[in-house]
This record gives structure tokens, sequence and C-alpha cells, in this order.
């Protein structure tokens, strides 16, 4: 598969569609798997590495995704190949740090991707736009339970599956939410949401998953607890009682933000739109913060423009990886931070 083709386009789970997607960006169910009879990956050497690649990807082969998949060896990938695939979130920043034999098989929608020889043999996930864990369960379960006609999963009848993680171990199920929540940091309770999260054994990470920071107010939100716990309770409770909470108290802050502070929120706004139009250096990070604004305001109904559709372009299209994918090659920092100003500003004069 030649990636350079994606550089120009959104991944289908960013598209701002699904239950409550003004908020919900996407959800994910991710599931980690190990080989019976094999060392966990940390202790492979490279020939044992390959020996679990070819197995995994030889019983993947006989599966039905329903979908057209490619299959591409990250260890053969450039350095920006792989950050592509990270900030597409088709693969972890582990998978693309880890040494050795190991790959991605996705799906040309972008909305599964099966991880090989990352922290675990392998790592089956479904993402898709806004709330739909019920939907990314049953079709990453349907294609979990193909692939396990075909090879054997380690398994203890005592603990569930076995991961290199002691906190995967039992299900191995990560359910994962992006949410946007501009309103809960702005009025000031953003340390009670995380505080809350800890209080419910909620892992809350940054746009790019584990080890990254909250950039435009984007945050993921994943349970830390599969043992003991069936994977339909976790769904459910994500489904119909925390994520739901967690959007009426984002409506609440984003309503008092518009009775209290209204000519605040419209002043960073405006300050927002009127940095974009005109930079011409910009850092991802103050893209991500100012079009974070942008996306706030247009879903308050406070501007009109640009869409919603055009914002999320900007997000993923002006990433590092992309700008150095869409011109065939690597740039410096100054060079990627011009190219993201003139992107924008050509996108915006456009409206």
């Amino acid at each position: 598969m030649e990636l350079r083709k994606l550089s120009d386009s959104v991944s289908k789970w960013f598209d701002e569609t699904g239950n409550m997607a003004d908020i919900v960006i996407s959800s994910r169910v991710r599931l980690a798997r190990n080989l019976s009879g094999c060392c966990f990956v940390n202790s492979c050497d490279e020939s044992q590495k390959l020996e679990i690649l070819e197995t995994l990807k030889s019983a993947m082969d006989k599966v039905d995704f329903e979908k057209k998949t490619d299959y591409i060896r990250i260890d053969q990938a450039s350095p920006i190949e792989r950050d592509f695939l990270i900030e597409r979130h088709v693969i972890s920043s582990h998978l693309a740090k880890e040494t050795g034999p190991r790959a991605v098989i996705m799906t040309q929608d972008e909305l599964f991707s099966a991880m090989i020889n990352e922290e675990d043999h392998l790592r089956i996930q479904v993402i898709k736009p806004g709330l739909q864990l019920q939907n990314c369960w049953n079709q990453v379960n349907r294609i979990d339970d193909a692939i396990e006609e075909n090879i054997d999963y380690a398994f203890s009848p005592k603990l569930g599956y076995l991961t290199a993680c002691p906190t995967n171990i039992g299900t191995g199920i990560r359910v994962s939410i992006m949410l946007h929540l501009p309103g809960i940091k702005m009025v000031g309770h953003l340390e009670k949401f995380f505080n809350t999260a800890k209080a419910m054994n909620m892992a809350v990470r940054g746009l790019f998953g584990e080890g990254t920071k909250a950039v435009g107010d984007f945050f993921q939100l994943s349970n830390q607890r599969t043992l003991g716990i069936g994977e339909q309770e976790i769904v459910d409770d994500f489904t119909s009682k925390i994520v739901p909470k967690i959007v009426e108290y984002e409506n609440i802050a984003r309503n008092e933000l518009l009775q209290k502070h209204k000519h605040m929120i419209e002043d960073k706004i405006h300050r927002a739109m009127g940095i974009l139009k005109n930079a011409r250096l910009i850092s991802s990070n103050e893209a991500l913060y100012l079009l974070g604004n942008l996306r706030l305001g247009v879903n308050m109904k406070l501007i009109e423009y640009p869409s919603i559709k055009t914002i999320n372009e900007l997000f993923i299209l002006t990433q590092p990886a992309h700008l150095q994918m869409s011109t065939g090659g690597p740039l410096s920092p100054q060079a990627r931070d011009e190219l993201r100003a003139k992107t924008i500003r050509e996108k915006l004069s456009n409206l």
C-alpha cells in the first residue's frame, strides 16, 4: 500500500458522525492476545518474532474482514511512515518504536487494524466515529473469534487471556473514548474530571494515546480493569453510564460559558480564527489548540464557518508526518510550521 495516497484524506473515524459526535470524537475497542506456547514479545529474539509474525499473518489471511486489507511491515517502514500511521491511529507509538519483525494489518477504511509484535503478539482494534462502542465490540469480537479458529491463544481457565502487562489479563479488552472537553477545562473542572476518572479505575491520555499529553482539549478515556469483569459489562457501563454523564457535564459547562462568559468565549474563538487565517508560522500544538477553539465555536453556534468537516481535515492533515508525507520527504521543524500555517490559511481563505 502506498501510504502517501492517504496523506490528503481524513480517517473515517474522524468524520463527525455517530452519536454525541460534537463531544465524543470516536469509540475504540481493542483486544490484547498472545499465542499459546510462545514467549512474550519482550523476551523474544528476532527469529522468534519472525515466527510469530508469520504464524499470525497466515491465520489472519483466512479471516473474512468484509473489507480489503493491507499488510505493512513496520520494521521496513520509514520513520515518517511510522509516525504517519500513529497520527491516523492505525498503530501505537510502542509498535513504531519496537525492534525486530513487526507489522500491521489494516482495512482500507482504517476502521480495523491488527498490530503484530507490539507489547503483545497481537492487538486488534476497531475504531468508529462518535459513541459506537457496541458496534466496535461486535465487530472486533467477531474477528477475534475468527482468528481463534486458526490458532491457539494463551489462556488460563482461572485468569483468562494471558497478556504481557498484568493490567490486561482477563478479557484483554481496552475500551477507549476520545472526547473534546474544552468547556470542562474553561470552567475549571478539569482536575475534578481527572480525579473522578482515577477513582473509577479509568486512564486519561492525550490525543495519540499512552504517553501523550492532552492538546487542544482532546482526551482519551479508557478502562484499566479487565480481570473479573465481562467485556459486555464494560461496554455497557461506558455506553449507558460513563460517557453520557461526561457529555452532560461538558454541555453544562458550555451552557455556563454562554450564560456567564459569552464575550470571553467569543473573544477566544475569534482570536483563534484571526491567528489561523494570518499566521506564517504555527506549531502542531498551537494549531490543535486553536482549531479546537473553532470546533467549540461551531458546535456552540457562535460562528457559522468553517464546517466541522474542514476543521477535522485540518486537525489531521497538518500533523507533522502528514505534512512530510504530502511533500514526499523530511522537513525541518520550521519548514513544517511554515507549511502548516500556509495550509491552514489557504483552507480558511476559500471559505
